[in-house]
């Protein structure tokens, strides 16, 4: 069976992002902020980091609220 091509930057840039739903950044010494995506808008390393953040996001809601909640 063939292996599938993976481009491995793009996979880490998704990894990245689904890493960052769960991280936050104290501001000002008293606000929590969700960590922004890094890359630059418009790229496709950017898009792969939004959308390992969308997937993390939902897999979370899923937990929350239990199977079929996203549609």
């Amino acid at each position: 069976m063939k292996k599938p091509v993976v481009n491995e930057k793009l996979l880490e840039d998704f990894n990245e992002g689904y890493a960052a739903f769960s991280r936050v950044a104290l501001r000002k010494k008293k606000f929590f902020h969700q960590w922004a995506n890094p890359i630059k808008k418009g790229t496709t390393g950017h898009k792969e980091w939004e959308r390992g953040w969308n997937t993390a996001y939902f897999e979370n809601l899923e937990k929350l609220n239990g199977l079929g909640t996203r549609g």
